[in-house]
């Protein structure tokens, strides 16, 4: 997929997109570049950025980083983060990180971003990063079935934490 989704001639990748636009309702009138002629490639699109007009921030509300549903959230107990249907996975995993304590706490929520959503992340509120970690692992898709099925599929997922 990661070569296709780089292809530039224009006939291939015009087809492509403008059939993943249709199948998966991508609204893309939210888009900087309403036409998919505009985009270099199918990634480009798929990373496309949006009119500033398109996401505004309310000051009242809780605001999440992408577009999305939130398939799972709650506490995190002994470590551990709820994936799907009982199945769960530790936060020292999903960090790559074995010198957590094993008692960490708090709360975690997990978005799902389907194919039609916008796929940048935002920080809706000022900060700055300060780090970040690239963690190679499978590329499994993260749909419900997946998610059902296989066994800390998060925690074993290409990443970037």
């Amino acid at each position: 997929m990661f070569r296709f989704a780089r292809i530039n001639t224009p006939w291939l990748k015009n087809s492509f997109t403008s059939w993943f636009v249709e199948k998966y309702e991508v609204n893309l009138g939210e888009a900087e570049r309403e036409n998919v002629k505009d985009y270099d490639n199918f990634n480009d699109f798929f990373t496309r950025s949006l009119k500033k007009s398109s996401r505004p921030i309310s000051s009242s509300l809780m605001i999440s980083p992408v577009d999305g549903v939130v398939s799972q959230a709650g506490n995190i107990k002994e470590s551990e983060i709820v994936q799907a249907k009982g199945r769960k996975y530790s936060v020292q995993a999903l960090l790559d990180d074995k010198s957590l304590d094993n008692g960490c706490l708090g709360s975690f929520a997990t978005i799902y971003l389907s194919p039609k959503d916008y796929h940048r992340i935002h920080m809706p509120c000022d900060g700055s990063l300060v780090s970040m970690k690239y963690i190679p692992g499978d590329l499994f898709s993260v749909n419900q079935r997946t998610v059902d099925s296989i066994d800390q599929v998060f925690a074993r997922n290409e990443r970037l934490v």
